[in-house]
């Protein structure tokens, strides 16, 4: 291996250097039994952070217009608060929230296809902790949808 492979495997990551050496993984969600590309496929990161941010970007509105008297310090312990009530109610309900739909991203139960409102609580609590969901898996799943059994997909 020259300097340009080895600088280019450092570059992008130790799972195209193993891909390089002839390790097949496969795509994102192909271990879960979703297809490639199109409706059902996992949904890609930029999707998630853009709903999440649709989302949050709502619960601040939310908190700051009816909850506290102006922006202070506890309007973002309110708009936290107002997310884990908005991610229970309508992933637990309708599947996705207000972002999630927005960016035509929808939460599915492995098993079951629709989330129930003990999966959507589990989920959102470990969501509002953020840890859970910046640890990832190959799939592309955050751990908080590991832990509560769900994927995120596309429709």
């Amino acid at each position: 291996m020259d300097n340009r492979q080895a600088i280019g495997s450092w570059l992008s990551g130790p799972r195209a250097a193993l891909e390089d050496a002839g390790a097949d993984f496969g795509y994102r969600g192909e271990q879960l039994g979703l297809p490639e590309s199109g409706p059902n496929s996992l949904a890609r990161p930029g999707r998630r952070l853009g709903a999440l941010a649709v989302d949050w970007g709502l619960s601040v509105l939310i908190a700051y217009g009816l909850i506290t008297d102006g922006y202070t310090q506890s309007t973002s312990n309110w708009a936290l608060l107002v997310f884990f009530v908005l991610s229970v109610l309508t992933v637990g309900t309708v599947g996705c929230t207000p972002g999630k739909r927005l960016f035509r991203i929808r939460v599915l139960a492995l098993e079951t296809g629709t989330v129930n409102p003990a999966r959507a609580l589990l989920r959102s609590v470990l969501l509002c902790l953020a840890i859970p969901a910046l640890i990832w898996d190959r799939d592309g799943r955050g751990l908080h949808d590991r832990l509560a059994r769900t994927v995120e997909v596309r429709f």
